[in-house]
């Protein structure tokens, strides 16, 4: 793991460095659709993504969280009834609109491979970070460093690491979240953490930036 306290002496391993001294615990979590066989798994897609921040690695086709599988585009069922007998949305109409809102995987896959930065030996799709507020602010500098604008990100504080922080990612290239009930109830990262999903295309950019950038407190 490269991270701040351990910076001056991995900084060499680090394949990002100044992007992964912005994190205080865990690990970088790269996400790479395959088209090899994968396994059913009974943990949440959110869930699988905070072990691998410790260390753990998957291959996955299904995954236990129903709107997960529609977002990841795994099914065609939509999350609408489930929404509504949740309590999230007052009535049907909205439960309706939230649920036509969520981003979805469009490429065709198989399977989802799901490991620590450290682990992945070829090209991902998205790499995934859990930050602090400050950290996560000084992504959105790096990527406003090249375009002078802000990030192309929103969210619904649902569907958080499988839509705002993977599918959206994939769209818009960058995906920040507030996280959401089932991510936060079931993986269990901080309270006062964020994540951010950064697309393999953009990540020498973002690395670039945070290069380049003030200190936040300089």
């Amino acid at each position: 793991m490269c991270n701040r306290k351990a910076k001056s002496e991995m900084m060499s391993s680090c394949v990002y460095p100044n992007i992964e001294a912005l994190i205080d615990e865990g690990e970088p979590v790269c996400i790479t659709l395959c088209q090899d066989e994968g396994e059913t798994s009974d943990l949440l897609y959110c869930e699988l993504v905070h072990k691998a921040r410790s260390g753990e690695s998957f291959h996955i086709e299904h995954q236990r969280c129903m709107p997960g599988d529609y977002i990841l585009g795994i099914s065609e069922t939509s999350p609408v009834d489930y929404y509504l007998k949740s309590n999230r949305y007052k009535d049907m109409e909205n439960a309706q609109k939230a649920a036509i809102s969520l981003p979805r995987i469009e490429k065709v896959f198989r399977s989802i491979r799901i490991e620590p930065l450290k682990e992945n030996k070829e090209k991902f799709d998205v790499l995934l970070l859990y930050l602090k507020p400050e950290r996560a602010m000084r992504i959105i500098q790096a990527y406003a460093y090249h375009y002078g604008e802000g990030i192309p990100s929103k969210s619904i504080g649902a569907a958080s690491i499988c839509g705002d922080c993977t599918a959206r990612t994939l769209k818009m290239g960058i995906g920040i979240s507030y996280g959401c009930k089932g991510s936060r109830k079931h993986s269990g990262y901080a309270n006062e953490e964020v994540p951010i999903g950064i697309s393999y295309e953009l990540l020498k950019i973002i690395e670039e930036g945070l290069k380049n950038i003030p200190a936040t407190f300089d």
